[in-house]
């Protein structure tokens, strides 16, 4: 998880505080702005309803400690300041604390539409509504602990169970779907793409999601569908370990994408 990056995260001060620039506050404005025209009826309520308690300001990037006076009392999570990438050691050791990472910095505006690293506005408008469900915020905890002491080659096929929920997910809603996953719900690009019927969309079965090839530099051309929110809380009293060891030995499913170049 660690690589090259022009971003450097913001340290806050002694009392918890980053000190934000007018044109930092200004780029989150823009996104947040667009990203609420975006996702009114493309996101699942319960992410709506979550966005609703954080009640997260649109015209300033929202310190962290405000997002923990709504998360903490929900479901027992706070946020965790973090340089711009970690490492998966860390990643995982915040999870299984119910500690969520997020990167402390905001993209730049030639970056506005695409960022490969996860920057504020990602960790916090895209995922820590969700993070107010239970269901969801004790599958992410229950992933962390398990990704603590998998081995680095296990890790591999578990970050693609992160990666089909957490990030890129849906959710049935009716005879149709609405969306769960962060990187989707921070992307205008992604939410619009993902209700485009260019993707294939298939129900969510875990050997299926652990040996499925992803890349984080295109529009994902398959998403999973969730039955509803609490079949995250279903899929942790499965033996995940046991499905990524099956998932190692039959090996990945046939790309449906090009190699990256």
């Amino acid at each position: 998880m660690k690589q090259q990056t022009e971003y450097i995260a913001r340290q806050p001060d002694s009392a918890g505080n980053i000190d934000y620039s007018d044109a930092e506050n200004a780029i989150w404005k823009t996104l947040i702005t667009r990203q609420m025209a975006c996702i009114q009826d493309a996101a699942c309520d319960e992410f709506l309803s979550g966005l609703e308690l954080l009640d997260l300001p649109d015209d300033r990037i929202p310190q962290l400690r405000e997002v923990d006076r709504v998360l903490e009392p929900a479901t027992g999570w706070k946020t965790a300041a973090v340089p711009a990438l970690i490492g998966f050691d860390r990643f995982f050791e915040l999870l299984s604390q119910r500690r969520f990472p997020v990167a402390t910095f905001i993209r730049s505006r030639k970056d506005l539409d695409y960022i490969k690293e996860p920057d504020i506005f990602h960790e916090i408008f895209g995922h820590c509504a969700m993070l107010t469900n239970r269901h969801f915020a004790d599958f992410t905890a229950h992933y962390g602990k398990l990704g603590v002491s998998a081995t680095p080659q296990e890790r591999v096929y578990l970050a693609r169970l992160y990666w089909f929920t957490v990030e890129f997910g849906l959710v049935r809603h009716g005879d149709s779907f609405r969306v769960i996953g962060g990187g989707i719900l921070s992307s205008p690009g992604e939410t619009r793409y993902a209700f485009s019927h260019e993707a294939q969309i298939s129900p969510l079965e875990p050997l299926q999601v652990l040996r499925t090839p992803y890349r984080i530099d295109i529009m994902q051309p398959e998403y999973f569908l969730l039955d509803d929110l609490a079949h995250m809380t279903a899929l942790t009293r499965l033996d995940l370990m046991a499905l990524v060891h099956q998932a190692m030995d039959l090996g990945l499913l046939p790309a449906k994408f090009p190699e990256a170049v």
